[in-house]
């Protein structure tokens, strides 16, 4: 069976293959060669010591049906192009605009979607020296520069983003863990600003600009300890999520300038964040190689994905592939095609996720089926995609009546068969399967049109009293038993036993090492020692909480990945020798170079 053989992919010399095709539910994407964007002379930059790659689209609303464009930058430079999406990419000699910094690099960008036309976008671009810059790429022209003397944070600036809803103000962090609102209609001022408290709680305290006349910052935020690493605005724009190098997730109401929940990474720095198209879940990754899930109404962890091996880099939803269905789980079966006929991508299903999602507390009795889909990269060159099932959100419904568990690759990608505890096998293994979804404990009681649960085993023996189950289940004790002791097995250790060369560190999971840098070493002398917070709502035990298998899991890069945007008819990927890759959705490969506006990527930043 095919999903079978994409179980089995990625074992011994495949795992140094680059993926230039994935396969899932839905069908094949595939990397189109021809819709690559790069520097003009396409040669891999040498990225040591640079910051990462980044890209950002916007839609201009151009009539002409190429109204995309994109920003991306390469060291020093940075580039603005027409984007193609799954046809040709735009001629890389001729930018629309291209610009070399001296002195200091870009860092990250984010363009204003409410004010962009096709004649002026308004770009901003923070730097690696602290400054903010806001340029329009169209008119080719610099209006303002923000932070130029440095007045007001001398770090890198991390993260920037425009705030939603607004056309003047936006957002800056930087690595010295400060975050800082400002307008593009005021100045910065000529000295260094004077602050008054604003507002202060648990880590974290927000002060105003104490000046005669309105300036900028209005507002410095200080969140957590050492960098702040991204923040993310929720969709509705109301709330902010914050991610440190002191491995918390801060999400404060933005408005009210409050705090409304935490959550600590099972170790080290917490990298990328980003929010569900319901606000409803955040998902965290970072130094710990854990995908984490974070239910915004319960503050709580509800389930970690371990696929990486090592340093998560983003993390974001898809929004076209978040799948909304007004049917009982419990009762859908079926062939695979009367399944694929329910998941299928369009605008009409992006614009509509967000309002569906929130009928899940509505009044309305009928039930709703969910299944999130989100994807994360990392500097293991790889790509996951993940998929955040009904199982895993809401364990009181009767599939999920007793403790679900399913099969999993480990990581040398074997291939892995068989039933689970409970009753609940991965539809992946069991392809062939069918029959009614009701509460019997056997493998062959599930559709195999059923979404995986993707949930893994919490012990070597829950799965051990499974053996035998199914077909195939003889290698389930070895894997359950890696599985089982993930909490305390230490990263040299594992990279001893297959034999990997991508971890440079040497620490346990559990507990930060002398052999970690000083940096992470002065987390410990904080309020949130690590070894206080394991085991609390703040940060569970890897048996407390579901662990997510990836859906795949693909080598696609030589250097480490630091881009994944979801699209209408395509996923982007960047890496950091500067390549900025399309993959075309299933059944996206053969449009026509004539199709119009309608059917262009979306253009938003996820």
């Amino acid at each position: 069976m095919l999903i079978s053989k994409m179980a089995a992919e990625g074992g011994g010399k495949e795992m140094n293959e680059i993926k230039t095709q994935f396969t899932t539910r839905e069908g094949v994407y595939k990397l189109l060669t021809h819709s690559e964007y790069s520097r003009p002379n396409r040669v891999p930059f040498n990225s040591q010591g640079s910051n990462p790659v980044k890209v950002s689209f916007v839609n201009v609303n151009d009539q002409s049906g190429n109204g995309d464009r994109i920003c991306f930058n390469v060291g020093r430079e940075l580039y603005f192009y027409i984007y193609k999406g799954v046809r040709k990419a735009a001629d890389l000699s001729k930018p629309i605009d291209k610009r070399i910094y001296k002195g200091t690099q870009p860092t990250c960008h984010d363009f204003n979607h409410l004010t962009a036309t096709a004649e002026s976008v308004s770009l901003l671009v923070g730097f690696s020296a602290g400054q903010v810059q806001l340029i329009d790429p169209i008119k080719k022209e610099t209006s303002k520069l923000f932070n130029e003397e440095r007045l007001i944070d001398k770090s890198r600036v991390t993260c920037v983003k425009w705030v939603p809803g607004s056309e003047s103000l936006f957002l800056v962090a930087h690595s010295s863990g400060n975050m800082y609102l400002y307008n593009v209609e005021h100045t910065c001022g000529t000295t260094a600003p004077h602050y008054q408290l604003l507002k202060q709680g648990e880590s974290y305290s927000v002060h105003t600009c104490k000046s005669k006349s309105t300036r900028n910052p209005l507002l410095k935020w200080t969140v957590g300890e050492g960098a702040l690493n991204e923040f993310a605005f929720s969709p509705d724009g109301k709330f902010l999520a914050c991610v440190s190098q002191d491995g918390f997730l801060r999400v404060f109401n933005f408005d009210a300038v409050e705090l409304h929940g935490t959550m600590r990474s099972y170790f080290g720095g917490l990298l990328c964040v980003c929010w569900s198209p319901d606000g409803k879940y955040i998902v965290t990754g970072g130094e710990d190689d854990l995908v984490t899930v974070w239910s915004f109404l319960d503050c709580r962890v509800i389930a970690r994905g371990h696929g990486h091996k090592s340093w998560v880099s983003v993390v974001a939803f898809d929004h076209y592939t978040t799948s909304v269905e007004e049917t009982d789980p419990t009762e859908f079966s079926g062939s695979d095609e009367d399944f694929q006929d329910q998941i299928h991508f369009g605008r009409d299903r992006a614009n509509s996720t967000q309002s569906r999602l929130s009928k899940r507390n509505s009044m309305d009795s009928r039930p709703v089926s969910v299944t999130y889909r989100f994807g994360s990269v990392c500097q293991d060159t790889q790509l996951c995609l993940w998929d955040l099932t009904e199982d895993i959100l809401f364990p009181h419904l009767p599939l999920s009546r007793t403790r679900t568990h399913t099969n999993v690759m480990n990581a040398t990608g074997l291939s892995v068969g068989g039933g689970g505890v409970g009753g609940v096998a991965s539809a992946a293994n069991n392809p062939g399967t069918n029959g009614s979804s009701g509460t019997n404990p056997t493998a062959s009681s599930l559709p195999a049109t059923l979404p995986r649960s993707n949930s893994l085993p919490h012990s070597a023996a829950a799965t051990a009293s499974a053996g035998g189950s199914s077909k195939g289940s003889a290698p389930d004790g070895a894997v359950a038993s890696s599985v089982s002791k993930f909490a305390t097995l230490s990263l040299h250790e594992r990279k001893e036993r297959h034999h990997e060369k991508d971890h440079k560190r040497n620490h346990s999971m559990g507990h930060i090492s002398s052999k970690s840098s000083d940096k992470l070493n002065l987390l410990t002398k904080t309020k949130a020692d690590p070894a206080k917070t394991l085991g609390t709502m703040l940060c569970p035990r890897m048996e407390d909480v579901p662990l997510l298998e990836p859906l795949i899991c693909k080598k696609i890069a030589h250097e480490r990945l630091t881009v994944l945007i979801f699209l209408e008819d395509c996923i982007v990927t960047a890496c950091q020798e500067g390549f900025i890759c399309t993959w075309a959705r299933p059944g996206k490969v053969g449009l026509l170079s004539s199709q119009n506006q309608a059917n262009s990527p979306s253009g938003t930043v996820v």
